[in-house]
């Protein structure tokens, strides 16, 4: 089921929709949220006017602050990890490229949504129109599924480069560039809802495209890059093991290390994304109230996280990454220390040679 055959929510849109939907195409609809008593675009415009559930002006007012904390962090630390391995060619190697794809993802997310979602919570309604809602919805689908296909073939990448029998070779990116390709073409065929506030995947028409959407989503890019991690990382974790079996001190610091990364991806993977899969499986196969906005949105809010919290797990925790980032930071910690004296003492600095300088009076 690809992505144009998905209904999308827009909320907040009922003018829009009203004036529109004598022009839209059967399979889109605009409505509430997840939680809306109505969501058919067969309904007529008067009554969508009075079923819809929304959150009150505190409860925008707290979403939009999540938004914006989340956004400035997810965009801040993506930046800097993409700048890191600009500048460092020793962090260029074929595994890191994976986290570069993934951080990429995240930092789209954090400019191309995560604003508008931001803007639609502070005013409390949709701001930028039909169109814009089916943009946002099919952006964040597209690289919120790049992010966790990546997740999984990072892992699967990682179980293989330990078991390999030879040393693997560093230059070789044939097989990561192929595993990014399929993560990105992948995102591109499916893709999950946006954020809850303002436009989603349609999980309420009950039609055979729309209920075999949901399942290939849940299981496809929910179920199945966990099952990869949890595969790969259980057979790398086991590997560990056997060899710090032969004793040395180091083995065993390493197994310690490698159980803390595995724990820590597969709780925040969980943390993340179980809520919102169960959320939307229940919209779509629940009750109609089921969920309100609050339950609603709360699983949207903690997927957005995962743009904000991968760059600490995935990068800031490896260790090659982590001392370059900290002689990184040290090195402009130094600078600034020194170039701040320079300006307090009223000298200015140059790069000019003794020769040439101006003499000083």
């Amino acid at each position: 089921m690809i992505v144009s055959n998905v209904s999308l929510h827009c909320a907040h849109c009922f003018a829009t929709a009203a004036a529109e939907e004598h022009h839209q195409q059967p399979h889109l609809s605009s409505s509430v949220p997840p939680s809306s008593a109505s969501s058919s675009s067969s309904s007529p415009p008067a009554e969508a006017h009075h079923s819809p559930q929304s959150l009150s002006p505190t409860g925008h007012l707290v979403v939009a602050v999540c938004l914006g904390c989340i956004g400035t962090v997810a965009f801040l630390t993506n930046f800097l990890v993409l700048t890191l391995f600009c500048r460092y060619r020793a962090l260029r190697t074929p595994m890191n490229l994976l986290l570069v794809s993934i951080s990429f993802s995240d930092l789209l997310v954090s400019v191309l949504g995560t604003p508008f979602s931001f803007a639609a919570s502070v005013h409390g309604r949709w701001l930028i129109g039909r169109a814009g809602c089916v943009w946002y919805g099919f952006v964040n689908a597209c690289l919120g599924i790049v992010s966790l296909i990546s997740l999984a073939v990072l892992s699967y990448e990682r179980y293989n480069t330990i078991m390999a029998t030879t040393m693997a070779d560093g230059t070789d990116f044939r097989a990561v560039l192929g595993g990014i390709g399929f993560s990105w073409l992948y995102a591109v065929r499916y893709g999950p809802e946006g954020p809850g506030t303002t436009c989603s995947v349609d999980w309420k028409t009950q039609t055979v495209n729309n209920v075999s959407y949901i399942v290939c989503l849940f299981v496809f890019c929910l179920i199945l890059p966990f099952c990869v991690i949890l595969y790969s990382y259980g057979k790398l974790l086991r590997a560990i093991r056997q060899v710090s079996r032969m004793s040395s001190i180091v083995p065993r610091r390493r197994e310690q290390r490698v159980l803390l990364m595995v724990v820590t991806m597969v709780v925040c993977y969980l943390v993340c994304w179980l809520p919102y899969g169960v959320a939307a499986l229940l919209s779509a196969f629940g009750p109609r109230d089921l969920l309100t906005p609050t339950a609603s949105i709360t699983p949207s809010l903690l997927a957005k996280c995962s743009t904000a919290i991968n760059p600490f797990i995935y990068v800031f925790m490896n260790k090659q990454v982590g001392l370059t980032l900290f002689f990184y930071a040290g090195f402009y910690a130094i600078y600034l220390k020194t170039f701040s004296a320079w300006i307090l003492s009223g000298h200015v600095p140059t790069c000019a040679p003794p020769s040439v300088r101006p003499h000083q009076q």
